[in-house]
């Protein structure tokens, strides 16, 4: 079957080439009887629409924008924070026509996904410190913004207050007496086990891993607490229940666990009960995030909220401005234009049914 083009249906309507591709691209330029007996020529022989690629490199455009995750693509099906975000994003863009497309951080063989797939910008979201993958799509001039990153001074970036959140779930577990504490936290990598000077160590995970663990460490130092604090490479709840198995087998085990997310804080909690131990009567466990996990867990969840919808709304306006502005010649490159967005949106301990005083 021969292949059908702009011109096979130019040739049969009897106009020009140009003519039928205006009735798919430039509706305005032709008769309403005209586009509509191109339109209806195209159905006839089959003819579904210019072709992508084509429509793309004349346009300069894709018509699509990347969103930049963790190494694993896994996570943006797995992880209640993580979908809830990349809804939020999708709604803000929906009215736009832009497509999502979803980019690992990581490498595979020759394939680097931030350098070699076409897109009109990106949202880098939750990667690691070392930014490769924001270093190519500077490299390609694309417009960008940051989520969950280090800040950085010439590009858009929408945070939450990590590490005033976590000051507030560490606050509130020493107001409630105890003082034999544990962090569990995650860190894309790296050794796991117990860290000796999580301060320090802190200082190379990514943003949102290392300001977490500062904001503990604000509250339980003062306290004159030094937490036992395990590190596991994923936000993982197998993970943390492995961890938590071996921290609360411990002569000296915790009274109270602050967990890097409600994740991590569900596998805490599923090892308590294995081992025998109530939450909260013998064990009192704070999650972060706030995720539909913190009402699924029985005992529900005591955590930190952070607005994870606002998040993606404010990433993907960012986002559409810093396009608007390209599009219009008043940004340059990477950046949002005359003003570069920075949001560091509040957080809020939310305080539920598995934190108590330690028991005795």
């Amino acid at each position: 079957m021969a292949r059908v083009t702009l011109q096979t249906i130019a040739d049969r309507v009897g106009v020009s080439r140009m003519t039928v591709s205006n009735a798919f691209s430039r509706p305005d330029q032709l008769s309403a009887a005209l586009r509509e007996k191109i339109l209806g020529t195209a159905t006839e022989l089959g003819y579904v629409g210019p072709d992508p690629a084509a429509r793309a490199l004349a346009r300069g455009t894709t018509g699509a924008v990347g969103v930049v995750l963790t190494s694993s693509l896994r996570f943006a099906f797995a992880d209640d924070v993580a979908t809830a975000f990349l809804g939020a994003v999708a709604g803000e863009l929906s009215p736009t026509g832009l497509a999502l497309t979803l980019l690992s951080a990581t490498a595979t063989g020759d394939v680097v996904p931030a350098r070699d797939a076409a897109m009109d910008g990106a949202l880098v979201y939750s990667c690691e410190p070392d930014m490769s993958a924001a270093d190519w799509l500077v490299r390609r001039g694309l417009p960008l913004v940051l989520v969950d990153q280090e800040p950085t001074p010439d590009l858009p970036c929408i945070n939450v207050d990590d590490r005033g959140g976590a000051r507030a779930a560490a606050r509130h577990l020493v107001d409630l007496g105890h003082s034999r504490i544990a962090v569990l936290t995650a860190t894309l990598g790296g050794p796991t086990g117990l860290i000796a000077d999580p301060a320090a160590e802190a200082q190379g995970w990514k943003y949102v891993s290392r300001e977490r663990m500062l904001g503990y460490l604000d509250v339980l130092g003062p306290a004159g607490i030094t937490p036992l604090v395990h590190r596991q490479h994923n936000n993982d709840d197998e993970e943390a229940y492995a961890a938590a198995l071996g921290l609360l087998s411990r002569e000296d085990r915790p009274t109270a666990v602050l967990c890097f997310s409600d994740v991590v804080a569900s596998g805490v909690v599923r090892a308590a009960e294995r081992l025998g131990l109530d939450v909260p009567g013998d064990l009192s466990v704070v999650g972060f995030d706030d995720s539909p996990l913190a009402h699924r867990v029985r005992p529900r969840l005591t955590t930190v909220h952070q607005d994870v919808a606002e998040k993606g709304r404010l990433a993907a306006a960012a986002l559409r401005t810093a396009l608007e502005h390209r599009a219009a010649g008043t940004g340059a490159g990477t950046g949002a234009g005359p003003t570069t967005t920075r949001v560091v949106l509040p957080t809020t301990l939310v305080v539920r049914e598995s934190t108590a005083p330690p028991a005795g």
